[in-house]
């Protein structure tokens, strides 16, 4: 080992006995570079360091052999193994001071997973490092977008929903984390500058995961807030998401779900690379499903080319719901083939094969006569009287109350922030400047 690696593990040693955490992870950036340079022998550094209590020091090995993956071409399994280890056995207290470097590492192993079409091997490694840095369960982090990102890659979503189902009231973001830990190092700007990035990446393949396990009102949440965060200039995030919204729009409402007036970006830079979806969503409005399958054939190009041919073919499908859904109102009875016909479908029998899904998923109320090939359409049996319908209604008014607790707190919160409270008075007294215009350059009560 060579001395420079030698001083650098006596300066973790050193200073992690002393637990001088903080001027640990102020120095230690500094040797990021001569880490990569040295990776060869990397492992003769952890040999010599302990991951619970030299927790800094391993987190910058990491971090070194991560950049130089490129030259060092290591065994996935050895970085895989490493990893885990880490996010199992380090020192939680010391990575409250490494925050930053901490979710760059998480960048870093995400990428090379991707690279190596290793994703579902570090789907529970990135839950677990989610769980040690976060300090809410509310709270989202940078790592949040890795571990959607690897879950999509995967097709595997049992580990990620929890964290999805959460509601989040917090974010941690690099900018936030380096101010406060008061770290202006270098390597972190880019990260800052993707705060961003990491944010609609999150809410962007979140909507794709519900999408995918066909929750789709949730899904068109996700899309919603990824398109609607306040920008200057439209991200392509947005404009995937976007996209995707206008179709899962569909899906649920029958029509576009409600965008908030300030998202300007929407109507300025996305709707004019959206031509497509747009007419998909002008001719779902003419109810003509023969019309819907022609249009989707003429842009399946351009619907695969962005990997929504899956998704036009369940809009598709919503239609011929929604137009049954449509007989149900005007019909008490009709045949299978005239179901079939007034709805486009192609034959009884696939009128048939709907019907049944819809009366299962409790989309419509109906029952089939096999013997002369009629359905019976009926009102919903519903009649909210049930136990079990007052403690739904319980549950829901209980989430509701715990919302408005939320938000009240949230506004405190907001109120009391000496930055707020500073730019509010700022506003005031611009009000009040406008309000009584000074009559001279001079003016004595000045």
């Amino acid at each position: 080992m060579g001395s420079a690696l030698e001083n650098y593990v006596n300066q973790v040693r050193t200073l992690s006995a002393a637990g001088s955490y903080r001027e640990l992870a102020d120095e230690l950036p500094e040797s990021l570079s001569l880490l990569v340079r040295n990776w060869s022998i990397l492992d003769n550094v952890l040999e010599t360091l302990d991951m619970q209590q030299h927790t800094l020091g391993v987190l910058y090995v990491l971090l070194g052999k991560l950049h130089s993956v490129a030259s060092s071409n290591p065994e996935p399994t050895q970085i895989i193994q490493l990893m885990r280890d880490f996010v199992q056995r380090s020192n939680a207290e010391q990575l409250r001071f490494a925050v930053c470097p901490f979710y760059e590492t998480c960048h870093l192993f995400t990428d090379f997973l991707v690279q190596k079409n290793l994703s579902i091997l570090g789907i529970k490694v990135l839950s677990r490092a989610i769980e040690q840095i976060r300090q809410l369960d509310t709270q989202l982090t940078p790592i949040h977008a890795d571990l959607c990102q690897l879950s999509l890659k995967a097709k595997h979503f049992n580990v990620v929903l929890p964290f999805l189902d959460t509601d989040i009231t917090d974010i941690s973001t690099v900018a936030a984390e380096c101010k406060n830990q008061q770290q202006q190092q270098p390597q972190h700007t880019l990260d800052a500058n993707n705060d961003a990035k990491y944010f609609l990446l999150y809410y962007y393949y979140g909507g794709m995961i519900y999408t995918a396990v066909k929750n789709y009102e949730r899904a068109l949440y996700f899309f919603e807030v990824c398109i609607t965060t306040p920008a200057m200039a439209m991200s392509h995030i947005m404009l995937e998401a976007y996209k995707k919204f206008l179709m899962v729009s569909l899906i649920v409402e029958g029509k576009i779900a409600y965008i908030p007036k300030n998202a300007q970006v929407i109507g300025r830079f996305m709707k004019p690379l959206a031509n497509h979806y747009h007419d998909l969503v002008n001719v779902y409005d003419n109810s003509s499903s023969e019309e819907l399958r022609i249009l989707i054939l003429k842009y399946s190009e351009a619907f695969t080319r962005d990997n929504n041919m899956g998704l036009a073919k369940q809009v598709a499908t919503s239609l011929y719901k929604r137009n049954i859904q449509r007989l149900t109102k005007t019909f008490l009875t009709l045949s299978l083939s005239d179901v079939a016909s007034r709805v486009q479908l192609p034959s009884a029998a696939e009128a048939e094969r709907y019907i049944l899904n819809m009366i299962k998923s409790g989309e419509i109320f109906a029952s089939i006569n096999q013997k002369d090939g009629m359905v019976l359409f009926k009102d919903d049996p519903e009649q909210y009287n049930l136990p079990d319908m007052f403690l739904n209604v319980q549950t829901n008014i209980t989430q509701v109350l715990d919302l408005v607790k939320q938000i009240n707190k949230m506004e405190e919160e907001i109120i009391l922030n000496p930055m707020y409270v500073k730019k509010a008075l700022g506003s005031q007294d611009d009000d009040l400047a406008s309000q009584h215009p000074k009559t001279y350059s001079g003016d004595p009560t000045d």
